[in-house]
């Protein structure tokens, strides 16, 4: 009830909701959200459904490409795309067919125990499309959390070492051991003590806020020569670090894109020690940034790499990629439904449509426009105080004031209710950012009309 009771009651109309948003191609609002039947499905979830992380009253009833039609009629921008799980759109029909012509053939086998080509099929793919020339073997999952945990178990096996080490603001998932990964929200390890124990946090290149006070055209990667100079000099034995953890764009921390030398420092400086690079690409990957794998924008070649979110296109499913090499002995590690036929066929046909649709092209440019119209926004609205991101991973970060930099949080998501009145939907990120992940299938006229909404949605907040 909580998320519902916060909503108030504005006395708004729909002709003020659309009031100087031109003319909307996409988005067609009959009723001020969230409407009666909005707040039904609100209050029965509060009574029935466990859950701690609902951030936005959009409760939806079906949708197309990048439009989400709520349970009351309204359509409705989305720069979410489902945690940027959609990154296809929403319902492509050519991952509709493959789920439906593969659930009419078999739904289930159990991959794990026993055999199937489009398992087969889908680890071979992966494998090809992840840098590096090593030959690769592909373990399947149902999510990124245990995905990452993959990855963690595949480093103790082979390196024997113990300990992990990952970046402040990271977020890995909510298993014990993923979790002890993440460090993005306190409340996401509040009396879950002890996780798993040696997982140590060194400061990510957060340039907007340089934990060193340095600018990244001098700096010469110092956040990652930190990780040899401080952190193995004073408490950290490299030699028992079985792994480092790295986002390439981080995501729940904020969509903080770092410079390409701290990555390929940070690259280099597992090699001299070694210790195993594991990149998490479960958001940043599938063609997001204008690259299949984010990585692949820096030049560095990971030990292992994390998948899941939009490899499924929202049928849940996750991989691990590695070097046939690091493969552990049978039974040391399976599930029941990692690598199902459902996951399979919609994660062949999602990565035909990246190709056959050219969405690294589409992200690129689009992406390019998208920061393009932020800047824009920037140079009018003093709250917005960074923009960043690499193609359709945008962000922007509020603050009170450019020269102190204190985070705007509540002005944050005072923007993010506004632009959802008037049919944006928006997501936070670290602790003042908007997120903006839209379908890489979309069009500039889509992205301009949620830049309108959010330039109303600005000034709105700004007058409280």
């Amino acid at each position: 009830m909580a998320l519902l009771e916060a909503m108030p009651q504005t006395g708004y109309n729909v002709g003020a909701i659309m009031e100087g948003s031109g003319m909307a191609r996409y988005v067609n609002m009959v009723v001020e959200p969230p409407g009666p039947k909005a707040r039904e499905v609100m209050k029965q979830d509060s009574r029935y459904v466990a859950t701690t992380t609902k951030t936005s009253p959009v409760v939806a009833d079906h949708a197309s490409g990048g439009v989400v039609t709520d349970v009351d009629g309204n359509d409705m921008l989305d720069f979410a795309s489902g945690i940027a799980v959609l990154n296809v759109g929403h319902s492509h029909p050519k991952v509709v067919r493959a789920v439906k012509e593969q659930a009419e053939r078999m739904f289930h086998f159990a991959g794990t125990d026993f055999y199937y080509s489009a398992q087969v099929d889908l680890a071979r793919r992966l494998s090809a499309s992840v840098p590096g020339e090593e030959e690769r073997k592909v373990f399947l999952s149902n999510s990124g959390t245990e995905s990452i945990e993959a990855a963690m178990k595949l480093a103790r096996w082979n390196s024997g070492r113990g300990r992990f080490m990952a970046f402040l603001g990271a977020f890995h998932g909510r298993t014990l051991g993923a979790l002890s990964l993440t460090a993005s929200k306190p409340a996401q390890q509040e009396r879950f003590f002890p996780v798993v124990p040696g997982a140590v946090h060194v400061p990510y290149a957060y340039c907007y806020r340089c934990a060193y006070g340095m600018e990244p055209s001098s700096c010469g990667a110092h956040c990652a020569r930190v990780i040899e100079e401080a952190y193995f000099e004073t408490n950290v034995p490299p030699e028992e670090v079985a792994a480092l953890f790295i986002e390439p764009v981080q995501g729940e921390g904020g969509y903080i894109v770092p410079p390409p030398q701290f990555v390929k420092e940070v690259a280099s400086i597992c090699r001299r020690r070694g210790i195993l690079l594991v990149d998490d690409e479960v958001q940043a990957g599938m063609g997001r940034t204008g690259r299949l794998w984010a990585i692949e924008h820096y030049g560095v070649v990971p030990d292992i790499l994390c998948s899941s979110k939009a490899l499924g296109s929202g049928v849940p499913i996750g991989a691990t990629v590695f070097p046939a090499r690091l493969d552990m002995a049978q039974g040391a590690h399976s599930n029941t439904f990692g690598g199902n036929l459902l996951g399979c066929a919609a994660a062949l046909a999602t990565l035909d449509v990246i190709e056959e649709e050219d969405l690294l092209v589409r992200a690129t440019s689009l992406g390019d426009h998208l920061h393009r119209r932020l800047l824009e926004l920037q140079e009018r609205h003093e709250l917005i105080g960074d923009v960043r991101g690499l193609g359709l991973m945008q962000a922007v970060e509020m603050v009170k004031d450019r020269g102190t930099k204190v985070h705007a949080a509540a002005e944050r998501d005072r923007v993010i209710e506004h632009a959802y009145r008037r049919g944006l939907i928006l997501l936070p990120a670290g602790r003042s950012a908007i997120r903006f992940a839209p379908p890489l299938t979309v069009d500039e006229d889509f992205l301009d009309e949620g830049i309108e909404i959010l330039d109303l949605a600005l000034r709105e907040a700004v007058r409280g």
